[in-house]
């Protein structure tokens, strides 16, 4: 299972919010690039990044963030927040980045998913962030009566590289990870399905990697305090 650090960007600057609300902001590094050096330097083999002023407005915001980053790092990175056309996606792959996180417009148009992931095979990934089961969209802010399981098992034959499951209650809440909806979704679909919100501990990510279906989780806040020590992480995960 691949642990992926999170570097969510506001203003230029690698922030944590509680339950995606924005004005529940830490900072923990005004260097995002520098912050990501950190990590690539205690041995991830991935990083995830987040606009979240894209994700809001709908378009990117951070891409100068995004772009030190992806120069001053060796290891892939995946990218999630405002990226809702093919034109953003080709730029973004054009410039380095391993992976696209396509969410509000998974939603909003599932035929560019579709599109994207042909024409960018490996490429490109769905973001689906649920609050209570159901997902939500355009930053948390917008509620759907869509149930994640039926959106994910729509995108089976997309091509799509991986599923990242957000239950957006558990995340920067550090109150742990929801692994019963998580291993639910990884065994609804044949799509690799990363955990995001709520890792917290090193239990959780022996919990999460114990249901033997799950391929990858994603922490933020607990690898900044120092919840979870990233290298002891990397390799229990890296063990049999």
């Amino acid at each position: 299972m691949i642990l992926y650090p999170a570097i969510d960007l506001k203003d230029g600057q690698a922030v944590r919010l509680v339950h995606g609300d924005m004005e529940q902001t830490t900072v923990f590094n005004d260097d995002p690039a520098a912050q990501a050096r950190e990590f690539v330097e205690a041995g991830c083999e991935w990083l995830h990044l987040v606009d979240l002023n894209g994700a809001f407005a709908g378009e990117p915001v951070n891409a100068a963030p995004v772009e030190a980053i992806l120069k001053a790092c060796p290891v892939p990175a995946q990218l999630g927040g405002g990226i809702r056309d093919l034109k953003t996606i080709e730029t973004w792959i054009d410039k380095g980045l391993a992976r696209v996180i396509l969410g509000t417009v998974a939603v909003e148009n599932p035929d560019l998913v579709r599109e994207a992931a042909k024409e960018f095979p490996g490429h490109v990934a769905v973001g689906l962030d649920a609050r209570n089961g159901f997902v939500a969209t355009k930053g948390w802010a917008t509620e759907t009566d869509i149930q994640v399981t039926d959106l994910a098992k729509s995108f089976e034959d997309a091509g799509i590289s991986a599923i990242i499951y957000t239950d957006i209650l558990r995340d920067g809440a550090m109150k742990g990870p929801n692994i019963d909806a998580t291993e639910a979704l990884a065994r609804a679909v044949d799509i690799p399905v990363i955990a995001s919100g709520g890792v917290s501990s090193m239990a959780d990510l022996e919990a999460l990697k114990a249901t033997g279906v799950i391929s990858g989780a994603i922490s933020g806040r607990a690898l900044y305090d120092g919840a979870i020590d990233l290298g002891l992480a990397l390799t229990t995960l890296a063990s049999d």
